[in-house]
């Protein structure tokens, strides 16, 4: 821990010289970029630098100790001795907090991507299932929900929607819920009654902030069609659809469900800026494999992270191996049950997918 904040006292000397500079200073968009990496970093920093004040005053006393004096003057020394040792396990404690992603992002803005997965149409109603969830506990919570884009399965479910959060603490509740997402349930479709399997991917986004990630227009390919759905009902004359496509990477994303062609364009370049930006930490957190293994898993959206069973009104999260009967509360947006019990694995050090 105490590498890591060596490197980001350095780190934040260096910014504070280059900030000044009239090289950055002149540069709009370098300077925003620097100024919120310092931002960032001022906390951890600055305890830091208390700690090693402490550190300094207590190294100080103790080797006063070791000295000649009266009584009196010694049994105060130990007084003032013990209480900076006190107040470095709370700067201790502070500093660890700091650190961590939780505290840095808990209230960034997210847009949450659910597809159906396996299983057909069944895969699609279980992925609505999830959006209700997901939004109803929003509601409870007193975020706002924006509704960003969808299409939909013949039998009424999603074949993917995706949807803006907002609010106190969103980040921090949901951003363990990227992941395979199993349902075990008799389909209405099913004459005989079987229990079948079906599941859909949720993908937690941190909407980025303007100097998170720039995206230079000539990476862009923007095509414009009519819309098909709700669009065409309305005998939609205008191509109002937008479909764009990042191409260094290849990350599409269509919007078909606002009227105007603008607003279309914006959402779906939202959701291009949020994936990137998702990509982006996915690579970075790779060649950090040895911070991996403390946390929940590592979110992939190839694991399977949750299982809801209808049999037995029974929901389990694998990571945990935490369980609750209460899957009819869990889906009405009762969910603070599984939420902070992942946020205590996590903060505990989480356990790995088994």
């Amino acid at each position: 821990m105490f590498e890591q904040l060596k490197k980001l006292e350095s780190r934040y000397n260096e910014l504070e010289q280059l900030l000044s500079s009239p090289e950055v200073f002149s540069d709009r968009e370098k300077s925003n970029k620097l100024a919120k990496e310092l931002s960032e970093i001022k906390e951890p920093v600055s305890l830091y630098r208390e700690y090693k004040k402490i550190l300094k005053e207590s190294e100080s006393m103790e080797a006063m100790l070791k000295e000649k004096h009266d009584p009196e003057f010694l049994n105060l020394a130990k007084e003032e001795l013990k209480g900076l040792k006190v107040k470095q396990r709370e700067v201790e404690e502070k500093i660890k907090a700091a650190l961590t992603e939780e505290d840095k992002d808990a209230d960034r803005d997210i847009i949450v991507e659910i597809r159906q997965g396996t299983g057909g149409d069944e895969a699609g109603l279980f992925a609505a299932d999830l959006y209700r969830m997901y939004t109803k506990y929003a509601a409870r919570k007193g975020w706002t929900v924006e509704f960003m884009s969808a299409v939909t399965n013949e039998s009424g479910g999603f074949k993917e929607v995706s949807f803006a959060v907002k609010g106190k603490a969103v980040y921090k509740r949901l951003k363990l819920e990227s992941g395979v997402h199993r349902v075990q349930r008799v389909p209405t479709t099913e004459a005989q009654g079987r229990i079948h399997t079906s599941t859909a991917t949720v993908a937690i986004l941190v909407e980025p902030e303007e100097v998170d990630l720039i995206i230079q227009p000539a990476d862009l390919r923007i095509d414009t069609y009519r819309s098909s759905g709700p669009g065409g009902q309305h005998m939609q004359k205008t191509d109002s659809a937008v479909r764009v496509t990042h191409l260094p990477t290849g990350v599409v994303v269509v919007c078909q469900d606002e009227r105007s062609q603008l607003k279309n364009k914006k959402k779906a370049m939202r959701i291009l800026r949020a994936k990137l930006l998702d990509a982006k930490k996915e690579a970075e957190s790779k060649k950090l494999s040895q911070e991996r293994k403390s946390q929940i898993g590592s979110g992939d959206r190839s694991e399977k992270i949750r299982t809801y069973n209808f049999p037995d009104r029974r929901i389990t999260d694998h990571r945990i191996n935490f369980t609750t009967h209460r899957l009819e509360d869990v889906l009405e947006g009762e969910f603070d049950e599984i939420s902070d019990a992942l946020i205590k694995a996590a903060k505990d050090g989480g356990v790995k997918y088994s």
